[in-house]
């Protein structure tokens, strides 16, 4: 017997990924270095599907990019408010890295500005001396988890942070004149013991039409045993980004999902997608990491923060949708 799922029963009854709100406060010393961090995180967590009370963001999902943040910073804060789920969750590509890696990413950029200094050089500073962060360390009530690895095998390597930022600025020409209407944004993430950074170009018209003329993306998974089929993933993964944060959204309406189909819950389209990709691997000599998820999360707040770059608008709200009409 074989059941065939419609695209209506799907996207009407699937799992979708959680939702998310964060708010994040820094403050900046003389120096304009991060001298204060608190991440404040309300997110229906994963494990609500398997258990009633499950109304807080589990340790899990903060191992995801907040508990192992990388930036040398000597005051951190993390709380994790109370969000009960009204819908099924479910597991989704990067799982809670993306809203996580969003936030903190555009943050870092904001605060570069705040700064008076370049995104790049802000992260390369925020970052610190090359090192490995002990997680045993960390400040958090248990163990921080490192996606099932020991941390002694796969450690939280700062130089690798590094690299792969300083590879994907200098490939992407980072700090060159651009035409008005028009910016570079940079995002970094480390996830499922991958390291990634990506830089978007994107032009914004008279009237908020949005394009992205090339995405620079680096990846440093350790040794890339089939090195074709890692820039595959990375490409996927960056259309798959991209869509996230430009159209794709589900609403609900007397708890029902209203979007039934692509007509109404958009993918991102041919004439969408960057005319340019460029995969850059860097060969660390690390332990091997994922590929299939990490090329995910920092390609939306790389989107977001070219877009700053380009008008002058905050976006902290994805989909970016119409939120760019009259831009």
């Amino acid at each position: 017997m074989k059941v065939v799922w419609t695209r209506e029963d799907d996207i009407r009854n699937g799992f979708i990924h959680t939702v998310s709100l964060q708010r994040l406060e820094a403050g900046l010393g003389a120096d304009g270095k991060i001298s204060a961090w608190r991440h404040r995180i309300a997110s229906p967590p994963i494990p609500s599907l398997f258990a009633p009370g499950q109304e807080f963001h589990s340790d899990g999902e903060l191992a995801l990019g907040v508990l192992d943040m990388p930036y040398a910073i000597p005051n951190v804060r993390v709380e994790a408010c109370r969000a009960p789920a009204h819908a099924r969750i479910g597991w989704y590509r990067s799982v809670s890295n993306i809203p996580q890696a969003f936030a903190i990413a555009s943050f870092m950029d904001e605060l570069a500005h705040a700064a008076g200094k370049d995104p790049v050089a802000f992260l390369l500073e925020a970052l610190g001396p090359d090192r490995v962060i002990d997680m045993t360390k960390s400040g958090a009530v248990k163990p921080v988890d490192n996606y099932g690895a020991k941390w002694e095998e796969h450690p939280n390597d700062t130089a690798r942070h590094r690299r792969v930022l300083e590879t994907v600025a200098r490939e992407a020409g980072w700090g060159k004149k651009l035409p008005a209407g028009e910016g570079l944004g940079v995002a970094v993430h480390r996830s499922f013991l991958t390291y990634v950074a990506a830089v978007v170009h994107v032009k914004v018209g008279a009237r908020g039409a949005l394009t992205i003329p090339r995405v620079d993306m680096a990846i440093d998974c350790g040794f890339a045993v089939n090195p074709d089929r890692v820039r595959a993933q990375c490409e996927g993964g960056i259309g798959m980004a991209l869509a996230n944060a430009l159209t794709s959204e589900l609403t609900y309406a007397k708890g029902a999902t209203v979007q039934s189909n692509f007509n109404n819950y958009r993918v991102l389209r041919m004439n969408a997608s960057p005319k340019d990709i460029r995969i850059h691997l860097v060969d660390s000599g690390g332990p091997i990491g994922g590929v299939g998820e990490p090329p995910v999360p920092p390609v939306a707040p790389a989107l977001a923060n070219a877009i700053f770059a380009a008008t002058g608008k905050r976006i902290r709200t994805l989909p970016i949708g119409s939120q760019l009409s009259g831009a």
